[in-house]
Parts: C-alpha cells; structure tokens; sequence
C-alpha cells in the first residue's frame, strides 16, 4: 500500500538534488543535508503533515532559485558596471 503523494516527494527530492548541483558551499554538503532532512521526515504517514512538509519544499526550491539569480545578476553587476564607479 503505497502513500499518493510518494510520487510528489519524490519529484522534490529529485528537483532539490538538481538545484544543489550549484550551492556556494558546494554540492557534497548540499545532498548530506537534504538527506538528512528527507530522512528526518520518512516516518510521517499522515497526508496533511506531508503536504506541509512538500509546500516547504517548494519554497525552499523558489528561494534556491532566488538565490541563484542574484548571484548572476552580482556577477553580471560587477562584470559591466563596477569599472564605472
């Protein structure tokens, strides 16, 4: 008998361990601690407390993402305009 939203964990596991690929403090850290994060939270079997724990995800992955934007846009930022100063 199998949890429904398995599929959806998974998927974020698998988005996460994508993202993690370019963490400042690089990607061996990054996967140690999304395992044991994933593995803290494997014994939750109530389907509420599982969706909480995947729209924490989520957001965890949109600030990952916001993350990494801004470091483009500081390096871009001071590729192009930090000579002018």
């Amino acid at each position: 008998m199998s949890n429904p939203l398995r599929g959806e964990v998974v998927r974020l596991y698998k988005n996460l361990l994508y993202l993690g690929r370019e963490y400042p403090k690089g990607t061996v850290y990054f996967r140690e601690r999304l395992k044991t994060a994933f593995m803290k939270n494997k014994d939750v079997t109530d389907p509420e407390k599982i969706r909480k724990l995947i729209d924490r995800g989520e957001f965890v992955i949109k600030e990952l993402e916001a993350l990494y934007f801004l470091r483009k846009y500081r390096a871009m930022k001071k590729r192009y305009y930090d000579s002018e100063q």
